[in-house]
């Protein structure tokens, strides 16, 4: 048997700004081990018996991203990506990873489909969870994974099952409804995660949602391979896939779904409450991560990066403080943290989207300050690395080398800048900066000029695919 686990890398988490940002969402979100939830999701993946390669579908632009977790904690385990242009719902997701999976690997070989942002405490149970609902999936069923529950949760969906067979699935109930299944011991929470050969997902999906596995079918024909590691889809097919969710789509209609009912120490981390619960309280209820220093202070998560926060006299609290962003909030309404996000993204402000360190393929960069006129960044080079050859129209660069040597293009001439030495980029000069070596390359940029947004980049080459490929 061939085991493929399918990790679904998106959704924007955004119960958990302002960590969580479009383009830096939950599962980039470090625990206080220093992992991040995608990186565990990656771990547990490789930790399965018989493994034959890790799938990974997730947006195009978290490609490079997700690319370096995985390799921060894992080498060895052969990765691929599907990379989806814009999000359409899990059931295109898990279409497109069978329908990939079947051309790699065979009908017959098995997806384990995983979310990128859940943490499961307890692993060798989870294994033998997977290797049940294998046999399970071998002998044709969609298997389903339900979490035993520990309290009346009213924020998940449920299972009723009666062994392995699934009696139906129940919309998020009411408190009163969710004790009665708490007392009845045969409802479980839907974890969202799920075993099924390829081929028998595709077929039930051409039975009960045709218009999707179609959809997603023509999308691959049209979508490029680049080498044996990613599959790009292409977005004018991929807008024709329908936007639903795979439990909608395909598991409350089909005969085949089967349960394997667990305790493995589930959680979907849905909000800083249960971030908080991670860390061992003090002697007054408190969890805290990073600096802070409380005075009559009770029962609060307190979540500091960078700098000392100092609270007083407050109980029930969540405090989380980033460079460019404060959330406070009582520690009984963490859930709609979200409705802050919604806010700010209909804003249309920066710190729904971007966090003041931003990542790139070839690195990082860091605001520093900015100001009419003018923005400073702090920007870090990987070694080997290597920006686009582009131009802005309407900005200058001066770039100031802090660390190591630089290789820069700037106009007609290439040079080296050593530490402690500079170049001046005029408006409209193409330009580029690279790192040809061992160590990281620091620069410090100053911009100047009537207008710094992101958008004024016109990029001519670049070794990240990132400029677009000329039609007609």
């Amino acid at each position: 048997m061939r085991l493929v686990p399918a990790i679904l890398c998106g959704g924007a988490g955004s119960r958990l700004w302002p960590v969580s940002r479009e383009l830096h969402p939950k599962p980039f979100i470090r625990l206080a081990d220093g992992e991040s939830l995608l990186q565990k999701a990656f771990l547990r993946a490789a930790a399965m018996p018989g493994v034959a390669g890790i799938l990974t579908v997730t947006n195009r632009e978290l490609f490079f991203k997700t690319r370096d977790e995985y390799r921060e904690v894992d080498s060895t385990h052969p990765a691929t990506f599907i990379l989806e242009p814009f999000g359409r719902g899990t059931a295109a997701a898990v279409a497109c990873a069978a329908l990939r999976v079947q051309q790699s690997h065979g009908a017959d070989a098995q997806l384990l489909i995983l979310p990128a942002d859940h943490l499961i405490a307890d692993t060798p149970r989870f294994a033998q969870a997977v290797a049940q609902a294998s046999t399970l999936a071998a002998k044709g069923h969609l298997v389903t994974f339900g979490i035993k529950p520990t309290h009346p949760e009213t924020g998940y969906g449920y299972i009723e099952a009666d062994g392995n067979r699934v009696v139906r699935f129940v919309e998020k109930p009411a408190f009163e409804k969710a004790r009665e299944y708490l007392q009845s011991g045969r409802f479980f929470w839907n974890s969202g995660m799920f075993c099924f050969s390829a081929g028998t997902v595709i077929d039930e999906m051409k039975r009960h949602c045709p218009g999707i596995i179609d959809a997603a079918s023509e999308c691959l024909s049209r979508s490029p391979a680049v080498g044996a590691e990613q599959v790009e889809l292409d977005g004018e097919s991929f807008a024709r896939v329908p936007d639903n969710s795979i439990d909608y789509a395909l598991m409350e209609k089909s005969s085949r779904v089967a349960v394997v009912p667990c305790d493995i120490g589930w959680s979907d981390i849905g909000s800083w409450t249960a971030i908080g619960a991670l860390t061992e309280a003090d002697g007054e209820g408190n969890r805290v991560e990073g600096a802070a220093v409380l005075h009559d202070v009770r029962d609060s998560f307190i979540r500091s990066e960078h700098r000392m926060v100092g609270a007083v006299g407050v109980s029930n609290l969540v405090i989380v403080d980033t460079p460019d962003a404060l959330l406070v909030a009582a520690a009984s309404r963490a859930q709609d943290v979200k409705q802050l996000y919604a806010r700010l993204k209909e804003q249309g402000h920066e710190t729904h989207k971007l966090h003041r360190t931003v990542h790139r393929p070839w690195g990082t960069y860091t605001v520093i300050e900015e100001g009419p006129g003018y923005k400073i960044k702090r920007i870090e080079v990987k070694p080997g690395a290597s920006l686009s050859l582009q131009m802005h129209h309407q900005r200058s660069e001066h770039w100031i080398v802090v660390s190591g040597t630089a290789q820069v293009v700037n106009g007609e001439r290439e040079f080296s800048v050593a530490t402690n030495e500079s170049t001046f980029i005029p408006p409209r000069n193409k330009h580029r900066l690279s790192n040809p070596h061992k160590t990281s390359l620091v620069i410090i940029e100053v911009q100047s000029g009537p207008y710094l947004g992101e958008d004024d980049i016109v990029r001519f080459d670049d070794v990240y695919g990132r400029v677009p490929v000329a039609t007609g």
